[in-house]
Parts: structure tokens; sequence; C-alpha cells
């Protein structure tokens, strides 16, 4: 009987827990993602709704700092290093907090994202960007809080906070014409050593054309002012495949001092190893 009790109670235990209730929150997240130039912009947040409320100087006092949304944190993301209000803000996730004013507002992005709403002690050294802006009237009223990337260009946008009946923009520039010109000079170029590098291996990998692989690592090696000891690694490997053991001797010993002037046990007892397979020992 005692067992019979004990086995209806876990099963009513497990109904309730599966029976759980599910119901709309009150501020739903949101998540929205951008492409501005070359640089990826992400905006994690909740939005609370008006529900008949005044907004700005009431729900949210004037002068004081506030989350920005609801819940924890509204998470900004830049994929680049990007120069907010003219400090440059470095790839990554921050916090958004504002001050609300009539006639100002101050927009903070806060390298710590962890808190639930407002930090429970502020600290001024996180603050990695403050930007004044004025907000503007919208002709008609937004009832639930609005965020958004607008007035996209190449080098920049600006991220909107619409509620109630403003609209507040945070200017913001992105590296495009950087990143551009970077990339054109690369390939304008030509290939870096570690491109022909990375070819190499891969076909030294994939079995593809040794030749070419070594012609490969030769060039990547030749751009080196003292070639590391995991290329040099790399090509006594393909001069093994391509059948030169004289050559992958001479470039395993090479490997080996590199690796031992470097401290790295691992490759100085792979270049061991091969040494004596190839009987360069």
């Amino acid at each position: 009987m005692k067992s019979k009790f004990i086995a209806v109670c876990f099963f009513l235990a497990s109904f309730i827990v599966s029976a759980q209730i599910q119901t709309p929150q009150p501020s739903p997240s949101s998540k929205i993602e951008q492409k501005v130039g070359l640089t990826d912009v992400t905006i994690n947040y909740s939005r609370p709704s008006m529900r008949g409320r005044a907004v700005f100087g009431d729900l949210v006092p004037y002068g004081e700092v506030w989350r920005t949304g609801a819940n924890s944190n509204t998470i900004i993301s830049f994929s680049t290093d990007v120069t907010v209000g003219g400090q440059e803000v470095k790839a990554g996730s921050y916090a958004l907090y504002t001050v609300p004013g009539v006639e100002d507002w101050e927009i903070m992005l806060y390298s710590d994202t962890s808190n639930w709403g407002l930090p429970q002690e502020w600290d001024d050294k996180k603050v990695v960007a403050t930007v004044m802006t004025k907000p503007l009237k919208m002709p008609t009223k937004i009832e639930t809080f609005t965020m958004s990337v607008d007035d996209l260009t190449n080098n920049g946008a600006l991220i909107g906070i619409l509620w109630e009946d403003l609209y507040v923009g945070i200017p913001f520039d992105v590296p495009t014409d950087k990143m551009v010109m970077e990339s054109i000079d690369r390939v304008m170029n030509g290939p870096g050593s570690q491109d022909y590098f990375s070819a190499a291996v891969y076909y030294l990998q994939e079995g593809k054309d040794l030749k070419q692989a070594g012609e490969w690592i030769d060039k990547a090696i030749a751009m080196q002012d003292e070639p590391p000891y995991w290329m040099l690694r790399q090509k006594s490997l393909i001069q093994a495949a391509n059948g030169d053991k004289k050559g992958a001797i001479a470039t395993a010993k090479q490997s080996l001092a590199a690796a031992e002037k470097a401290g790295n046990k691992d490759y100085v007892a792979l270049n061991k190893k091969s040494l004596e397979e190839w009987g360069g020992k």
C-alpha cells in the first residue's frame, strides 16, 4: 500500500511539473541583426509597452540612469571596432544605458553585460563611450518600446530608440573604408606567407599535387625573415611525401633547432620521431 501511495504521489508531481501554465511575457524579447558596411551589428533587448502609462518623465524618470528596455541588459554587439560619438569602441558586446532628459539624452555603452537591469554598483571605468543626443518628437505614439538600426550608409548608421512619442538616434561609424582598402592591398599584392602555407598544408593533407605543395611552402618560407619551426615542420613532411628524404631530413633538423629554441616540446618530439623514421638521427 505504501509503495502504491508513493507511486501515485510521484505521478501527480510529474503531472504538475509537466502541466505548468505558459503565459506571454509582459516585455517579450527581441533581436535585431543588421550589417552596416562590413560590420555585423546585433541588438538583443526586451520590449515593454505603455499600457496607458505616461513614459518619459514618469515611468522612466528624467535625469536618472535607465536600463533602456526591460528585464536584463539591452546588449549591442559589434563584429569590428567602431566609433561611437567619436570614441573608439572595440569589437564586442556592450550593455546600453541612458539618462533621458527633456532636452538631451546621455547614452552610455557599458562593458559589463551580465546585469539584470542596472548594476548593483555602477563603475565609471566600465563606461566605454558616452554620447549626448537630442530626442525627436514623433507625429504618432509608439505603444511598444522599439529599437532599430537606421540611416544606413557604408560607413555608419544610427541605433534608434522609439517609445511613446520620442525617437532617439545614437550615431556610430564603422571602419568600412579601412577594411576595404586593406582587402584591396592584400589581394592586389598577391598571396601572403600564411596564404601559401595554408594552401600547401591543405594539398599535403588531402593528397593533392605535392609538387605544387612544395612550391607553395617554399614561397611561404621565403617570405619569412626567420622561418618558424611549425612552417619548417610542414615543409619537411611535404619533402618526404615528394620522395626527397635528404631534403626532409635537413629541414626537420632546422625545425628541431627552432623548436628547441622556442621551447616547444611537442614539435621537438615530432621532429625527432620523423628524423628517426627517415634515418636522419
